[in-house]
């Protein structure tokens, strides 16, 4: 999935400063990735640690950890991956709000594709209903069905907006692929909770902050995937028909810096590791101060691609380049 913020070509570094700073082996460690987004920083560590806590404020992200990170015990995934593609199409919630022929007029999918996702959404639903499938089992394909659509969704990458024309990508029927996961001996947990109530229940040894760094809202840029993965009665709201979502305080420039500092006050965790970068809405200075507070703090950085939503325009190599600090406290 291409997402804001994503850490999924910074994992190898991030993977190897924590390595740096708190040894070769985690084994018995608790590693806590309190902003997950997709868990691709989780995930890393998932079979290093004795336990990783995953946490979003987002639904569909909670459905994505809910599969990658909760997800230990391998079950017949190919088999209900099969099953799902062979379920038929039905003119649903997100055919007629958000197909390219619905009554809305919202082509974030072509009619075939979003007829699909419909289909499949309450096939999965149904076959919850009826214990025909187990919740493992439940959030493995939710995941599945969430990344699946996102590849044929007709947008410049985010969900703010849908393309006037429907996009080669796009045009491609929707084929359901398997959300694979990697099997654990050790259980793990996945919250969908506010980040500063919940470090107020938790601990553990290491400490991963990946929070968004300016003022684009997830809940408005991926919503669409929050309707899917919840599927539940709403009247979408605009011409990209919205839904209610929450607002982050780290999204707010009034609100980040007070918001930032209460949750590495309450951290109870030895390692804290915060993922930054040098456009957002917290300047380095402001970061440094405010962990210094609290123990021994250390700052690196690598310089990396920063996302582009619309990758067909060609832009200047050096201009799209940006900072990523990775700022270290030891409590």
């Amino acid at each position: 999935m291409n997402y804001i913020g994503s850490k999924h070509k910074l994992s190898t570094f991030i993977s190897q400063c924590i390595y740096d700073v708190c040894g070769d082996d985690l084994s018995a460690m608790t590693f806590c990735d309190l902003f997950a987004g997709t868990g691709i920083v989780g995930r890393t560590f998932k079979s290093k640690v004795a336990k990783v806590i995953a946490n979003d404020l987002e639904y569909y992200s909670y459905v994505l950890n809910r599969n990658y990170i909760g997800n230990t015990v391998t079950f017949n995934t190919g088999h209900l991956i099969n099953k799902l593609n062979k379920v038929s199409e039905e003119d649903g919630f997100i055919a007629q709000e958000y197909g390219e022929s619905g009554r809305a007029g919202r082509q974030y999918f072509t009619s075939e594709n979003a007829r699909k996702i419909d289909g499949s959404r309450k096939a999965i639903e149904n076959w919850k209903e009826t214990k025909e499938i187990n919740e493992n089992e439940y959030y493995f394909l939710l995941a599945s069905l969430l990344e699946s659509a996102d590849k044929v969704a007709n947008t410049a990458s985010v969900y703010g907006a849908f393309l006037k024309h429907i996009k080669n990508s796009a045009a491609k029927p929707l084929l359901l692929e398997a959300a694979s996961f990697e099997m654990t001996t050790t259980a793990h947990k996945v919250h969908q909770e506010d980040s500063n109530l919940l470090i107020k229940h938790i601990d553990g040894d290491i400490l991963y902050l990946d929070p968004p760094y300016n003022a684009r809202q997830y809940g408005a840029n991926y919503h669409l995937l929050n309707t899917i993965a919840k599927y539940d009665t709403f009247t979408p709201k605009g011409k990209t028909g919205l839904r209610v979502y929450e607002k982050s305080a780290f999204c707010s420039k009034t609100n980040v810096k007070q918001a930032f500092e209460n949750l590495i006050a309450q951290a109870q965790f030895k390692y804290i590791f915060l993922s930054y970068n040098n456009e957002g809405l917290m300047p380095a200075t402001m970061v440094r101060e405010i962990m210094k507070r609290y123990g021994r703090y250390d700052l690196i950085t690598t310089i990396y691609q920063r996302f582009k939503a619309d990758k067909t325009v060609n832009r200047n190599h050096k201009a799209n380049q940006t900072i990523e600090y990775l700022h270290i406290l030891e409590k």
